[in-house]
């Protein structure tokens, strides 16, 4: 909150905001305050605390404040790369898996970077807990997975597509036998 706080005096201080949209600009802050202190949170999770702006409005006033402050500072806005694994806990947690589903997932997640699937961070995260579910004895549902993660059940499918040629190379071999691994339905 106190780097949020910050950001925002200094986007005030520049006196360019005014007449944008006050709430979009205090949740861009936080958002970009969240990704600086490795606490990233998607833009769907400000969007639901930041008192009605959109997910549009809420990016158009991160790279309204990233342009500015990185205009006077002369540099742009470290923001820190995100990776799938860092909503991963909190995305198991969400769905109540167990302990060493939570682990698999996070191998998996970890593993899948290896690979050049060129989806978000926030897709492949989703798509890795379908499949572990999937191998589990707690089957989630996609519908379940969708509203946990705040990823749409079709981009989970096309993420799973994606995942689904290099699954045995990313499931964790102390989670799955091979042949559990084969029965995954085929995309």
């Amino acid at each position: 909150m106190d780097r949020a706080n910050e950001i925002y005096k200094r986007v005030e201080d520049q006196k360019s905001s005014r007449g944008r949209n006050q709430d979009a600009l205090l949740a861009a802050c936080l958002y970009i305050a969240c990704r600086q202190e490795d606490k990233p949170r998607t833009v769907k999770e400000i969007c639901s605390v930041a008192n009605g702006a959109t997910k549009k409005e809420i990016g158009r006033a991160k790279e309204y404040i990233v342009k500015q402050l990185g205009l006077e500072k002369g540099t742009t806005v470290e923001m820190g790369t995100i990776h799938a694994g860092d909503f991963m806990r909190r995305f198991c947690s969400n769905l109540g898996m167990n302990n060493q589903a939570v682990k698999a997932a996070q191998e998996a997640v970890q593993k899948s970077e290896e690979f050049d699937i060129r989806r978000s961070p926030i897709s492949i995260a989703a798509a890795v807990i379908y499949i572990i579910t999937q191998l589990s004895d707690d089957k989630k549902p996609l519908k379940d997975i969708s509203v946990a993660t705040g990823v749409a059940e079709g981009t989970i499918r096309n993420s799973y597509k994606d995942l689904y040629p290099h699954v045995s190379k990313i499931i964790p071999n102390w989670y799955a036998k091979e042949e559990d691994i084969k029965n995954l339905c085929s995309p």
